[in-house]
């Protein structure tokens, strides 16, 4: 049972680690290598005595996948949202993805200019939005409570640490998630604070 007068734990991770079935860039959604699965099945392991109540994933299947495997290890249910995917490639699909096309407006992001937008795709405001839409929904069905939120690299880098109070906007430039690095946050009513990324406490 829930206690509504604690806050919810939340753990931010990204998706183990995948293949794709062409080196250009596209919004699919890729498939869990045999790494991919060892390393989510660790973080199902590393997540054990959190007494996670639930596993949150985008509906890329590279993220479905490893939240499906870590719900399987502890015994809970999975809920799929889109809104935790990553950001779109916009008019960059079909194009190599080296040298990177996003590097100037992620660094635009990070900077702060969430009005930069991906040609063809979002802004760096609309992804934050989206993003803590499905956090918010998350710490609301789970005070109390801890849960697993699988999601992306990029959406995780800039999200995360726009939303966390504690953190500067820019806490993700140079600090790149590894596949199945963690965040971890907890949420009252204050809003959203990071307690720790990719193990380091902060």
């Amino acid at each position: 049972m829930a206690d509504l007068q604690c806050p919810a734990r939340v753990f931010v991770a990204r998706h183990g680690e995948s293949d794709y079935e062409s080196p250009l860039l596209s919004d699919a959604g890729g498939w869990l290598t045999p790494l991919g699965r060892l390393q989510s099945r660790d973080l199902a392991d590393a997540l054990a005595g959190e007494r996670i109540a639930r596993v949150w994933t985008s509906d890329m299947s590279r993220a479905v996948q490893t939240g499906e495997i870590v719900a399987g290890r502890l015994g809970v249910d999975v809920v799929v949202r889109k809104d935790l995917r990553e950001f779109g490639v916009g008019d960059h699909a079909g194009s190599p993805a080296d040298p990177d096309p996003f590097t100037d407006t992620f660094g635009s992001w990070l900077a702060g200019d969430l009005s930069a937008r991906i040609p063809g795709g979002e802004s760096g405001q609309e992804v934050i939005d989206r993003f803590g839409r499905v956090l918010a929904e998350v710490a609301d069905a789970h005070r109390g409570e801890a849960a697993l939120v699988v999601s992306h690299g990029g959406a995780i880098c800039m999200a995360v640490a726009e939303l966390a109070c504690n953190l500067d906007p820019a806490h993700g430039h140079g600090r790149p998630l590894p596949n199945c690095a963690v965040v971890a946050l907890e949420a009252d009513a204050d809003g959203w604070v990071a307690r720790s990324w990719n193990g380091e406490p902060l």
